[in-house]
């Protein structure tokens, strides 16, 4: 398979000194601004340190940090006010925390009885909502203005990995497992809308296409991605192999429909283009550990953050994103 191999242009980095990244998420108010979720020892004991990171000419700088007494596995940014986040973490509490309050948190919601592994604010206009996923093999629905769950969703027979809502349709969100099924719902109704059995090993990440509201794609312990048109969930639309490990993390872009991108405990990230006979256009290697979180900007085009095990963030511009696709 074909596609150009090495480090990223424009590269800058930062040092989380025994904190291991497991998450990333760029400011969607303010470039430049980036969240990274983090934990001690692996995730498996420790605490852990949320980290709002701020980028400018001279590099990467830390704006602010609040640590919690368990590893912080996700992070999610609100969609209505610029110093809201919304983390998760090992003991089965989602934190809401304000940057501009730097004490601690807002409010903990501890329901889920397991590591919550993931966390994902609306994006659909009208609604402010918070979907959590877990090792005790459900999602959560949360008002973040109210202190506990809305609605809990049951039906995986594994664990949660991932949980992201659709950026088209209100209330619809997606959820990624163990039981190497990819699952739709929608919070209107208490049961599962759509069951994919997506591939025959754990599925640990999905994402929605930004620009087709029937598309997704899954990234599993197989190491491959496919892509899934809920209209016809029968076959995937695309099949991509390359990484040489479990894929961690995928990620469609905010400008290119049928551009993505995906970070494996490979320790690479690759950018791939579903589109063409070969889809693989870039492989990153700037990592020396697992690498499991991954996010791209909405303000910068075709910049790309990522973090791993090593202890590193970064922050990039790879070179089949620094020229029109």
């Amino acid at each position: 398979m074909s596609g150009a191999r090495g480090g990223a242009r424009r590269s800058q980095a930062f040092r989380l000194p025994g904190r291991h990244g497991y998450a990333v998420e760029f400011s969607p108010y303010l470039p430049g601004r980036l969240a990274c979720a983090a934990a001690q020892y692996y995730g498996i004991a420790g605490c852990g340190t949320l980290a709002v990171l701020e980028q400018n000419e001279a590099g990467i700088c830390l704006f602010r940090s609040f640590d919690w007494n368990d590893g912080l596995f996700d992070v999610t940014w609100s969609e209505n006010n610029e110093h809201v986040l919304v983390t998760s973490s090992g003991d089965g509490a989602l934190q809401i925390w304000d940057t501009a309050k730097p004490t601690g948190p807002l409010q903990v919601c501890k329901e889920h009885t397991q590591e919550v592994y993931s966390v994902d604010w609306s994006q659909t206009r009208g609604e402010q909502l918070v979907v959590s996923g877990s090792w005790d093999q459900t999602a959560k629905l949360w008002d973040p203005t109210v202190g506990r769950s809305l609605c809990t969703f049951k039906g995986h027979e594994g664990i949660i990995y991932s949980t992201i809502w659709s950026p088209h349709i209100p209330g619809c969100f997606a959820s990624a497992s163990g039981d190497q099924t990819l699952r739709i719902w929608d919070v209107k109704t208490p049961g599962v809308k759509v069951v994919i059995p997506g591939h025959q090993a754990e599925i640990l990440s999905c994402d929605w296409c930004k620009y087709d509201e029937n598309l997704l794609v899954t990234g599993a312990v197989d190491c491959s991605l496919k892509g899934w048109d809920l209209r016809n969930v029968r076959q995937p639309v695309f099949n991509l192999v390359g990484h040489t490990y479990a894929v961690r993390r995928v990620k469609f872009s905010p400008f290119h429909a049928t551009l993505l991108a995906s970070c494996s405990y490979d320790f690479t990230v690759r950018f791939w283009d579903f589109s063409k006979p070969n889809p693989l256009l870039e492989t990153v290697e700037h990592h020396t550990e697992f690498t499991c979180g991954l996010d791209l900007s909405l303000h910068n085009h075709g910049q790309v953050a990522d973090c791993a095990w090593d202890e590193l963030v970064k922050i990039y511009t790879p070179s089949c994103l620094a020229a029109p696709v």
